[in-house]
């Protein structure tokens, strides 16, 4: 590797003298301004995915503990406007996070309607929680047109709304539906009355996941060049969608673009196909030096989720699906067992992996199958206390290529040991 090489090069962990070229800061890098917050859908949006479960309270408790434990800012807890159970479980959830003390802050959804919001004013009197209000309403032309909608009938909406939050001073955060969608001079509109009537934060949302990353900072810069105009400490949120698979990207150029905070949810979970996954999110946000988070307890969060909302994720899920570090080709097994045997965990990590699996409290594993080598069952049978003769080493070999799958380790120890 040349000398030029190594001035890019990234040091694998404890490995010196830059192993890796990063051809992702070839053309420079960016680094946010300021520290980039998370606000997790998953328990609003996220349940609004079609194969959800609702979890039980408890679950939810233990998923907001959860979030506070990785270090998420913000977590929207539902829809006080939807009555009944749904505003009941908004003031449990209130409470628990108020008398345990998490590090994480509380909005709820709401639409730009008086209605909506009134309750919220009195939730936060009877919990002693803030609770930030994110009052929503549809900005594209296709959304008015086929609801009959006029600009002044969303400025007239947006006026009375607002008004009602500023007069009962609570923490507002303006919503417009379908942003990535929506003609220029309506967002300017929007937003304009939006900062004029105290709102604290404004939402880009791509609601149907129709942005690609160019359009996502498009967007976004054209959004910060309004707050800019006023000259006023206003934040910029992004919510998107992965209807096109675009979410990460478009989230990673949302932020470039000047939002501040960014929305996903467990496991992608929400409406169609879903949202952002808020665990890749972090994944990535740490892997670019955009977050500096203890991730160990990620696993446990997706788990629990899927648990809970009764959404299985695939084995080949990124990161936290069990297929997501582990190899059976003899090849790709053969530099991490030699990167192990030079007694290097670091380099062992990354050399066939491109996020470092103990970043979230996992580690790289090499299995036996039909495309494997010596080297794997070598590194196999010595895990397991095994034999590893020449005929033990041959017997195993033989079985795992005339085997459709992984051997796993019962079947590596009955063909060891026959």
């Amino acid at each position: 590797m040349s000398s030029a090489a190594d001035d890019r090069g990234m040091s694998a962990g404890g490995c010196d003298g830059g192993l890796i070229y990063d051809w992702n800061s070839v053309n420079g890098s960016f680094t946010p301004p300021v520290k980039i917050q998370l606000d997790d859908e998953t328990l609003r949006d996220g349940l609004q995915s079609p194969s959800a479960l609702d979890p039980s309270t408890d679950d939810k408790l233990k998923l907001l503990h959860l979030m506070s434990a990785i270090g998420i800012e913000t977590a929207n807890i539902g829809l006080p406007g939807a009555g009944g159970k749904p505003r009941e479980e908004i003031e449990i959830l209130a409470r628990e996070v108020k008398a345990a003390g998490l590090g994480i802050g509380l909005n709820v959804a709401c639409r730009t309607v008086v209605s909506d919001i009134e309750p919220v004013a009195g939730m936060i009197q009877r919990t002693g929680m803030p609770i930030e209000v994110c009052a929503f309403i549809g900005s594209s032309t296709i959304r008015q047109y086929a609801e009959d909608w006029q600009l002044d009938t969303l400025i007239g909406h947006t006026r009375a709304a607002l008004e009602f939050a500023r007069d009962q001073q609570l923490s507002l955060m303006y919503v417009t539906e379908d942003t990535s969608r929506a003609h220029p001079e309506t967002l300017r509109a929007l937003y304009s009355l939006a900062i004029e009537l105290g709102a604290k934060r404004l939402c880009v949302c791509d609601t149907v996941g129709h942005s690609t990353p160019q359009g996502a900072k498009a967007v976004v810069s054209f959004v910060k060049s309004i707050v800019d105009e006023y000259g006023v400490d206003v934040g910029i949120d992004w919510h998107g969608h992965r209807d096109r698979g675009l979410d990460i990207a478009n989230c990673l150029a949302a932020i470039e673009g000047g939002a501040t905070r960014i929305h996903g949810s467990a496991l992608g979970l929400g409406e169609r196909a879903g949202n952002t996954p808020m665990d890749l999110l972090l994944v990535n946000l740490q892997l670019l030096g955009w977050a500096s988070k203890d991730l160990t307890r990620l696993p446990e969060y997706v788990q629990l989720a899927a648990d809970t909302c009764g959404v299985p994720f695939p084995p080949n899920y990124p990161v936290f699906g069990p297929d997501a570090f582990e190899t059976g080709t003899g090849v790709h097994a053969a530099a991490v067992i030699k990167a192990l045997k030079k007694g290097d965990a670091a380099l062992a990590d990354l050399v066939y992996s491109g996020v470092p699996a103990s970043m979230v409290g996992r580690q790289q594993s090499i299995g036996v199958g039909p495309m494997s080598g010596k080297s794997n069952v070598l590194f196999c049978l010595e895990r397991l206390g095994l034999p590893v003769d020449e005929a033990t080493v041959a017997r195993v070999l033989d079985r795992a290529k005339s085997s459709k799958r992984l051997l796993d380790d019962d079947e590596l120890r009955e063909i060891a040991q026959s």
